[in-house]
């Protein structure tokens, strides 16, 4: 209870803070761990479908593996809720496509959440309101944001704002609010992650954003992203970048550095049926369809599996380059 009520507390200042044009820092929020020191959590992304294309089955295979790693929390890697976003705080697609989907008493954790292009398409501050976690205690959705849990760090970055494209569409609006302008936006946003990430002491550190950096599927590299995140993630030793965004799940690992491309976005539509060739020693899993990923961390050790919608792990690497090999 008292840190969900720091969190809101959080949350009514970084509202406050959405005045200005580009926020100077990123807010942090510290996430407590096991007794032992160890940390487990999901993610997922691209979801947000009422329960609908098996939304609800992806939910209730979280649930039991939630259940059995005794997850600590739930990262969402973007476009919470389709089409287009929520309309406002009192949206019925809330509960219909959060509340109401992910109902396991494993899944009752604190969801850390960013926005993708979809969220963006509607009100995208009605995701970043505090009035959401007086719906449903769980959620947490923001631009950019740090969570430390123990020898973990959490980057959260807005990654939409990247994509240069997005300003230019003719038939799509979007919710520009507190981003405008982008470059000033981006180029703040880039400095702060550089910064946190120098200034982090963790063993391991994870960036969670929407976008692509790495991915053969559909939407394939971001090349924004690719030229001006990537070497911050490089130069300051990520272990992982987890994201959406492709519907999809996929793990590519780095030819030249420690840093594994891991993409949750099986959560509800998916087959895209769409994908591209790749280097195989790179490639270390593609599948796709719908399912999603869970991570162990302890002080040695990470291990990373994703699972399809009938509960089958389909993948499972560690930080020591174990694996085993996964049709694709």
């Amino acid at each position: 209870m008292a840190m969900i009520k720091s969190l809101a507390v959080h949350l009514l200042l970084y509202m406050v803070a959405m005045t200005v044009m580009v926020a100077a820092d990123l807010l942090r929020f510290k996430h407590p761990v096991k007794a032992n020191g160890s940390l487990s959590f999901l993610a997922i992304g691209d979801w947000g479908r009422r329960g609908l294309y098996n939304q609800s089955k992806v939910a209730y295979q979280m649930g039991k593996v939630g259940e059995k790693m005794d997850v600590d929390f739930i990262v969402s890697t973007g476009d919470n809720f389709y089409d287009s976003g929520l309309i406002d705080e009192h949206d019925p697609a809330f509960f219909d496509s959060f509340t109401n989907v992910y109902t396991a008493p494993s899944l009752q954790k604190q969801w850390y959440s960013v926005l993708g292009n979809h969220d963006y398409r509607g009100n995208a501050l009605a995701q970043l309101s505090p009035e959401l976690r007086q719906r449903d205690n769980r959620w947490l959705c923001m631009r950019s944001f740090i969570v430390n849990a123990g020898k973990v760090d959490f980057f959260f970055v807005d990654t939409t704002p990247f994509h240069g494209k997005y300003f230019s569409e003719t038939d799509q609006e979007y919710d520009w609010r507190g981003v405008l302008p982008r470059e000033d936006y981006v180029s703040e946003l880039l400095k702060d992650v550089d910064v946190a990430l120098k200034e982090s002491s963790a063993k391991w550190k994870v960036v969670v954003g929407h976008h692509t950096i790495y991915s053969a599927g559909v939407h394939g590299n971001t090349e924004e992203l690719v030229d001006k995140l990537l070497p911050i993630l490089l130069e300051n030793d990520v272990n992982l970048y987890i994201n959406g965004h492709d519907h999809c799940l996929e793990h590519i690992s780095s030819s030249n550095s420690q840093l594994q491309f891991l993409t949750s976005g099986g959560g509800s539509k998916a087959w895209r049926g769409d994908i591209n060739p790749w280097n195989l020693d790179e490639m270390k899993f593609y599948y796709d369809g719908q399912g999603f990923m869970a991570a162990e961390i302890t002080e040695n050790d990470l291990v990373v599996s994703f699972y399809d919608v009938f509960g089958n792990m389909l993948h499972n690497w560690s930080n020591s380059g174990n694996s085993r090999r996964s049709a694709w």
